[in-house]
């Protein structure tokens, strides 16, 4: 659903994985639970779209809608930053998360419908 602010309208998505430090598989049970509580917290907080949101027991996905103002490392930043510094506070047992992550683009239209469109335009000029 296309969105807009003052100045922009659009349709960004990002498709984020990152996993805890040393790919231990704990992230079951009580722990997905309350990481999931605390990425949908952390959402809600920096106005952005948490769309789906999966905790596997040695990585994370989520699909996170946001405004173009937001890079989409910001938004890693965050998410990462925010969720291991409330879960360690709240919680008795430690999440660290490693320094890398993957992070895709999504939108309505594919690459290749966009680069169609880019393509018409320049014949449409002639």
């Amino acid at each position: 659903m296309v969105k807009s602010t003052r100045h922009a309208k659009y349709e960004l998505y990002y498709h984020i994985v990152f996993v805890p430090k040393y790919r231990r598989s704990h992230l079951t049970g009580k722990t997905k639970e309350r990481l999931e509580a605390i990425f949908a917290e952390i959402c809600e907080d920096k106005d952005l779209e948490l769309t789906e949101s999966e905790v596997m027991p040695d990585h994370v996905h989520l699909f996170i809608g946001s405004p173009p103002k937001n890079a989409p490392s910001l938004i890693v930043n965050w998410v990462k930053g925010i969720s291991a510094r409330k879960y360690n506070q709240r919680y008795d047992d430690r999440v660290k998360w490693t320094r890398s992550y993957y992070v895709g683009t999504a939108g309505s239209a594919s690459k290749g419908a966009i680069e169609q469109y880019i393509a018409e335009q320049e014949s449409d000029d002639e």
